[in-house]
Formats: C-alpha cells, structure tokens, sequence
C-alpha cells in the first residue's frame, strides 16, 4: 500500500498524464520538419564561419532540448507505468511509501527523501 487516499492518487496520475501530453507536444514541436527548426537558419555557403558557427551552435541545442524532452518523457511514462502495477508511490530503493507531500512536489519522483538523500550524496 503506497498510503494515498484515492483521490490523491488521481490527482496524481492526471496531473502525470497531463505532464506526458505536454511533453510529446513539446516534443513534436521541437522535432517538426514543417517548422524548419533543426535546418540551419543560413545555407553554410553562403553564411560567414561567425554565422555557420552560431547555427551549429543552434542546432546543438535544439537537439539537446529534444533529447531532455525525451528523457523527461521517459521518467513520466515511468510514473505512469505505476499506476498498472499498484506500485506508484512506493519507493523503487526501499519499498516504503514516499509520501504525498513529495509526490504532490514531484509526482513523477521513484525515490522516498531518505533513498534520494543517500543517493544525491557523493562516493567517498
């Protein structure tokens, strides 16, 4: 039991949802040919290095924010995936509940605070 009220774990899962129809349309934006956003901006043959450069540059990160988008996509599915097998709101290192003040911070969160703590802390 993951120790949230019915109407919280709805809540949740929509707020989830939401999350993930958000993100593939953030998604489809980013990656839309129609949109010309990953083509450089000027033909290189005819751009100075200073604009090629700055249209690589671009580019790099058009590409970088669609790969975050994706990862983040990745995670919400996740969370999403939870709510099939009754095991949303439990946390993946210990199987305690991880608390709906944290969940309703980070619905997508896999970690309770203690598990996450240990983890964000750094190898000696």
């Amino acid at each position: 039991m993951n120790g949230l009220e019915q109407e919280q774990c709805k809540a949740l899962q929509a707020r989830l949802e939401q999350a993930r129809l958000d993100l593939l349309s953030q998604l489809a934006d980013d990656l839309d040919p129609g949109t010309d956003v990953l083509a450089p901006a000027v033909l290189e043959v005819e751009a100075s290095p200073a604009d090629n450069a700055s249209n690589r540059t671009l580019n790099e990160l058009v590409h970088e924010t669609a790969e975050h988008t994706a990862r983040h996509l990745q995670v919400v599915r996740h969370a999403l995936a939870k709510f099939d097998d009754g095991s949303y709101g439990l946390c993946e290192t210990c199987g305690e509940p991880i608390g709906y003040s944290r969940l309703n911070a980070r619905p997508e969160a896999r970690l309770c605070i203690a598990c996450q703590t240990r983890e964000e802390k750094p190898h000696r």
